[in-house]
């Protein structure tokens, strides 16, 4: 009675090496609902646009100890006054808790109501508040904002962000090639797309704290793909350079290698920051902590899914149509070698070592499965740490001595048996007898 392989669990098969997952092959169904995602976020742009926090849009901030005082209070005292939709916090610090309203006072006109005017109401809504605190009209701090600072951060934020685009791709494009440039840049672009239309979808408000871990999370996403396409890179340079691995295939190779330290990086980034959301602002009541940690936790999440399932599908359409990679993936089907993605385990047990990378078995006669692949020959893999390089170097020397190999057997297989050095009983080559020395006398 045959015993099954037990099934392992997605995790174990993450750690060690184990998967091989075709982020390439499905590219069309994370670009479609990328698309869609941001398809919604355009068209809630266009319609509701952003909510814009009154450093960006001007107002009225009042600030009230609130140690009695409610927001359910505070906000009937705003909607006697017509302002319903003010902004309401409460803020809990060493000096204990604050209310923080932020409120529009000014009419719907351009020129806005007169200062005298403008000033009753923030007098009538300041005595009020402090009505309802039980606190002096002494203790109820007024601040007006004006829209400068707000529009100069976002020109600050705005120049900053092609300048920062700018020489991201004059990096790339030197230290790796412009198309990985290019598949960089539009992961960064979905980045600011998806953000902008989850802000927009959900109304949170954009504040300049906002901005700052917005341009936070750019620097974020583009590590992470960087880490990819260095992979890639070195994958190239070691499988593919053999011509038995299509681009797609060492691009879905390299994202199954660096797929349980992407996902390690993420957890470890969106766990402080899910700390700050829900302990620091819900349970601390730090709000000031809100609009900066909402802001990491969506651009978080979206650098880590931009750089496995845009960027690398993306650089891997852009390379098989080179001239070079379509020959090789032409070739490597006519073989019908392409039978899905290698997994890390795979590669380090028989391509890292100069054996057959895919699909076609062992490479020296070591046998097993070509998925996994032998040591190949009967040499012996390597126990130390690989230099860099050593790959490429081991992969075209399999390669070289498959090819001798086969030049071997077709020669034998013409010209018959060549004489070879007298073998034992044992079959294995002999050595010569020595010849036997002379006894002599020693004069």
């Amino acid at each position: 009675m045959s015993v099954g392989t037990p099934t392992r669990s997605i995790w174990f098969r993450l750690y060690h090496g184990e998967t091989a997952f075709d982020f390439v092959g499905r590219k069309w169904r994370w670009f479609l609902l990328s698309g869609a995602v941001i398809l919604l976020g355009v068209v809630s742009l266009s319609t509701r646009g952003l909510n814009f926090g009154i450093d960006f849009k001007g107002g009225t901030a009042l600030e009230v100890p609130a140690s009695r005082v409610t927001v359910a209070q505070a906000r009937d005292v705003m909607r006697s006054f017509g302002l319903a939709d003010s902004k309401i916090q409460v803020a809990t610090g060493a000096s204990g808790r604050t209310l923080r309203v932020e409120a529009d006072l000014r009419s719907k006109s351009d020129k806005g109501p007169a200062p005298t005017e403008r000033q009753r109401t923030e007098e009538a809504v300041s005595a009020k508040l402090a009505e309802v605190a039980h606190v002096g009209t002494n203790q109820v701090s007024v601040n007006d904002v004006g829209p400068s600072w707000g529009h100069e951060i976002t020109t600050k934020a705005e120049r900053a962000l092609v300048i920062f685009l700018v020489l991201i791709t004059l990096y790339i494009s030197l230290r790796f090639e412009w198309k990985m440039a290019v598949a960089a840049i539009a992961a960064l672009v979905h980045d600011i797309a998806v953000t902008a239309g989850v802000y927009s979808l959900s109304g949170f408000q954009v504040t300049p704290a906002t901005v700052i871990a917005f341009l936070t999370i750019l620097g974020y996403s583009l590590y992470d793909t960087i880490v990819v396409f260095d992979k890639v890179e070195q994958n190239t340079k070691g499988l593919a350079a053999s011509g038995r691995l299509t681009y797609g295939d060492t691009v879905n190779l390299s994202m199954n290698q660096v797929l349980m330290r992407s996902l390690n990086t993420s957890l470890v980034a969106i766990m402080p920051i899910l700390s700050i959301l829900v302990i620091g602002s819900y349970v601390l009541g730090a709000t000031t902590l809100k609009d900066f940690g909402l802001a990491l936790f969506i651009g978080l999440t979206t650098g880590a899914y931009s750089s496995i399932f845009i960027a690398s599908p993306i650089l891997a359409l852009l390379k098989e149509r080179e001239p070079r990679y379509a020959t090789i993936r032409q070739r490597v089907l006519a073989r019908g070698g392409a039978t899905g993605p290698l997994t890390p385990a795979a590669a380090a047990a028989g391509g890292m070592t100069g054996s057959s990378l895919a699909m076609g078995g062992g490479g020296g006669g070591g046998g097993g499965d070509g998925r996994r692949g032998g040591t190949g020959g009967g040499r012996a893999a390597a126990t130390g740490p690989l230099r860099p390089g050593a790959a490429a170097e081991a992969a075209r020397s399999g390669d070289a001595s498959g090819r001798a190999g086969d030049a071997e057997r077709q020669a034998g297989a013409d010209g018959g048996a060549r004489p070879g050095p007298p073998r034992s009983a044992g079959g294995r080559p002999g050595r010569p007898r020595p010849k036997a020395r002379k006894k002599g006398r020693r004069r």
